[in-house]
């Protein structure tokens, strides 16, 4: 459901980054019916590829040195949702926060903040990996800083933020905006 469509390595697209998927005919298979086992086992197969494949783009990001996984849960529709994960995913606060390896839910409160999502503060929840670090507006009760500093030096980080109003979610990929970004882009000639 989520590959190509979610994810963001810097907000702007890319000519580079293409993927064609084509059925020729020439191959000598049964057509596979809408429904079928054979046709859910192809469709199973081809989700697993294209979201490889998408995480293996935003890996590839100039100078990311970590994959993040935004996940709104609790929204009130799929529009909602996808608009606060690609907030959080494309802030530059954000994403640096995470370059720096600071759990810093208030970058990620204020990027949600930032997004048309429709919102409760007093309802919204963050976590980082398996830990809840903010609630209601505040820090999370039992939030421990040091098991959220040690989760921010891995390579993948999960993020997940429960708007706590509805029953919509979505996820969005990205990386960690660093200072090689920034040397690659800047040292860049067309």
């Amino acid at each position: 459901k989520f590959s190509f469509n979610a994810i963001t390595v810097d907000g702007d697209t890319s000519t580079n980054d293409t993927l064609i998927v084509a059925a020729t005919r020439q191959a000598n298979h049964p057509e596979l019916k809408e429904g079928s086992q054979e046709m859910n086992q192809f469709e199973e197969g081809l989700n697993s590829v294209m979201t490889s494949l998408a995480a293996q783009i935003v890996c590839d990001g100039e100078g990311a040195s970590k994959l993040i996984r935004v996940t709104i849960i609790g929204a009130t529709d799929e529009t909602d949702a996808f608009s606060a994960a690609r907030a959080v995913a494309n802030s530059p606060l954000v994403k640096t926060a995470i370059a720096g390896e600071d759990p810093n839910w208030g970058r990620i409160v204020m990027a949600v903040g930032k997004s048309e999502a429709q919102l409760n503060v007093d309802k919204m929840a963050i976590w980082l990996g398996s830990q809840k670090i903010a609630e209601k507006g505040m820090v999370a009760f039992g939030y421990r800083e040091d098991i959220a500093v040690s989760y921010m030096k891995e390579s993948d980080i999960e993020i997940t933020i429960d708007l706590g109003i509805g029953d919509a979610t979505a996820q969005i990929l990205t990386c960690d905006l660093t200072h090689e970004y920034i040397s690659i882009n800047a040292d860049y000639r067309s």
